[in-house]
């Protein structure tokens, strides 16, 4: 709570604000759909993203109305991802309480989310800058073209970390990265400037989906979707990728059967766990995610010294560090 409140403080009034615009902006008069963005903005998750907006907008001298709107209308397109994502891969736990899909149905998830993803490229409109207009444009194309490799690598079980890099570049780092320079820009931030805080949302992207990752490899850590769930839906990360790597050759053919075969029983899913802890693929992954932080925290150093970069320098240790 305590780093919480660390990140916040420099955008407290900020955050605030934000909070109640992107509420604002769900509102309809369809009851079905209004009870959809009711059960959505009960379950709402750790506004990361708007947060990225709002501190590297005021690490680069002011959060305007243009950055709140930012803010609201990239959380509103995350959210409509994440809603498509959940029925997508079936998904029937989000945050720890049941999906949309679960409590409705796909019908009606995959219209909320395009109602959301509507909204949100409405928003981007309004900032009237074309500048981000097309770096929203290109997210959405980014988004969906990770989905569909991801998609891909799983069903065709491709065994390969610069694939998997590929993957989380195009469906996180392009995300957080977008964050990150479109709150730039709408504090007016001089081009070079600019840069440099997109290249630190990318690495930051690169180390939040490494720990998301970690996280499917421990039934203890509450983090709202069941363990396993990744390799369930054949989704083959990082400490895996590595233990098959380095294992030994007797177990990693007999691993590369189950992954081709998709038998992917409970039995079969905490053998693949524990091979992975086995063979060192957890302290990899780690090994990993700290070079893509410490690559951020290298390029946030760039920026001048105020609050706002304390507050970006926390939430990058938050991402690394959380245990949810």
């Amino acid at each position: 709570m305590n780093d919480r409140k660390k990140i916040e403080q420099p955008v407290a009034e900020e955050f605030k604000r934000f909070n109640d615009e992107f509420a604002d902006s769900l509102r309809s008069e369809t009851h079905r759909l209004q009870s959809a963005i009711d059960q959505l903005l009960h379950a709402s998750g750790k506004h990361v993203r708007p947060l990225l907006v709002l501190l590297t907008a005021k690490a680069c001298g002011k959060v305007t109305d243009h950055t709140i709107n930012s803010a609201v209308f990239l959380e509103l397109l995350h959210t409509a991802t994440l809603i498509h994502d959940d029925v997508i891969d079936e998904t029937k736990q989000r945050r720890g309480v049941p999906s949309l899909n679960a409590i409705f149905d796909n019908r009606i998830s995959v219209l909320v989310g395009d109602y959301i993803l509507s909204t949100a490229l409405i928003r981007s409109i309004q900032t009237g800058n074309l500048q981000i207009i097309n770096i929203v444009s290109n997210l959405g194309r980014d988004l969906s073209e990770g989905e569909i490799k991801q998609l891909e690598t799983a069903e065709e079980s491709i065994l390969d970390e610069a694939c998997y890099m590929q993957v989380i570049k195009k469906k996180t780092a392009t995300l957080l990265s977008s964050c990150t320079e479109i709150g730039a820009i709408s504090a007016d931030a001089p081009q070079e400037l600019v840069l440099k805080c997109r290249k630190f949302g990318e690495y930051l992207g690169y180390c939040f989906q490494i720990k998301d990752d970690i996280f499917d490899y421990f039934k203890e850590m509450n983090i709202g979707k069941p363990t396993g769930n990744d390799i369930r839906e054949g989704k083959v990360t990082l400490p895996l990728l590595h233990a098959l790597e380095s294992g030994r050759r007797e177990e990693v053919e007999s691993f590369l059967k189950v992954i081709n075969e998709k038998d992917f029983s409970s039995g079969n899913i905490d053998a693949l766990i524990e091979f992975a802890k086995a063979n060192g693929g957890i302290e990899y992954a780690e090994m990993r995610m700290k070079e893509y932080h410490d690559k951020a925290v290298e390029v946030l150093m760039q920026l001048p010294e105020s609050d706002a970069r304390e507050g970006l320098l926390a939430l990058a240790d938050y991402i690394m560090e959380r245990q949810k």
